[in-house]
Parts: structure tokens; sequence; C-alpha cells
């Protein structure tokens, strides 16, 4: 497994928090919008009840990605340079909607991160192989509308691996946690302490 040892302002932010926001505790099972304009739900979590759509078959409850919620058109930012791997839209119910696939190099390693849950124009104009900046704007955070039925927020995941598409299973059966976190690590690795 590769390691990547955080230092502060190694990376640039992918979404600009107040310096106060809510980190969500969905282990309960009970699902409810945030109190905080800004919200961060956790890597590595179990909840139970909160995924009912379809598309996670009732089995798939542990969270493999950071959620960070935000209000709709707000910015997210590539956390180093890199390019544009994938992009597209998946419009089931309780999925991404509109995804941004970006790879970078860190330390000598491939790493890809999905963005998910964006509004239509992030993917508009992009192109495979397409070059981005640290601190570049990815896309922006979309509304219910078109981010698969969610409140507002993006989910940020991370993969050693190439998806090769704009997808990854962000939320995985708990008897599959250990490849998961294998493959996914915490993306706390580039986003920095925020809980």
């Amino acid at each position: 497994m590769v390691q990547i040892k955080w230092e502060m302002g190694r990376f640039h932010n992918v979404i600009d928090l107040p310096e106060e926001y809510e980190v969500r505790d969905l282990t309960t099972g009970v699902y409810r919008p945030s109190k905080s304009e800004y919200d961060v739900g956790k890597y590595d979590e179990n909840r139970p009840m909160v995924y009912n759509t379809d598309l996670f078959q009732g089995t798939r409850t542990l969270h493999v990605g950071i959620d960070i919620g935000a209000p709709v058109h707000t910015p997210c930012m590539s956390f180093e340079k890199g390019e544009i791997a994938y992009f597209g839209y998946n419009p089931s119910e309780g999925d991404y909607g509109h995804v941004v696939v970006t790879k970078h190099e860190v330390q000598g390693t491939p790493l890809w991160a999905l963005y998910g849950h964006l509004s239509s124009g992030s993917i508009l104009g992009k192109r495979k192989g397409q070059k981005i900046n640290r601190g570049e704007i990815v896309g922006w955070i979309g509304g219910k509308e078109e981010n698969g039925g969610w409140e507002p927020h993006l989910h940020f995941q991370l993969s050693w691996s190439d998806p090769m598409t704009h997808d990854m299973p962000g939320v995985v059966d708990p008897k599959d946690r250990s490849d998961a976190l294998a493959k996914y690590p915490d993306p706390r690795i580039v986003l920095g302490p925020i809980y």
C-alpha cells in the first residue's frame, strides 16, 4: 500500500471551508439535512438506512469517500496538478449525477480523484487528457435535480487504480471493507485533517 504523508499546505483545498462547519455522524441510520451550510461526512463510515435506492441493493452501506456539504454552485478545485481522466453523468436515483475524475501523480504514484454530485455545467468543455493546475476549478456543486437527488454536496474519493470510467463505488458492502479501503484510500491524505 502506498503511503503519502500529509503536510500543511502540501495540497490545495478541494473546497474552501469556513472555520466552523458540522462534522456529520451518519452511523445512526437517521439521515436529515445538516444544521450547517457547510458540513463533512466521514470516510470508512457504516451508514445503515441512508442508501435506500435500488442502486445500493440494500447491502451497500459503507462510505469510502468524504462528503463535503456546501451551497449549490460552490467551486470544487483540483488538489494538485494533473489531468481530466473521465467525466460524465450517472443518472440513476441516488447515484452521483455529474462526475469528473482527475488523474494525478503524487510522490511518483498515480492517484485518481472522483468529484461527484456536480452541476451539469461541470462537464461542459471537458476533454480526456486535458491538463489541470493545482487549485483550478474542476466543477461546481449541483442541486438535487441534477446530483442524484441528494442535498448539495461533493463526494470526493481517491483511488490507487484506474477506474476506467467516470464512476467508482462510493459506498460498498461492509463485507468488502478491507479490499475497498486498500483500493480507495482515506481522502484526508490530500484534504488534510478536516475532521
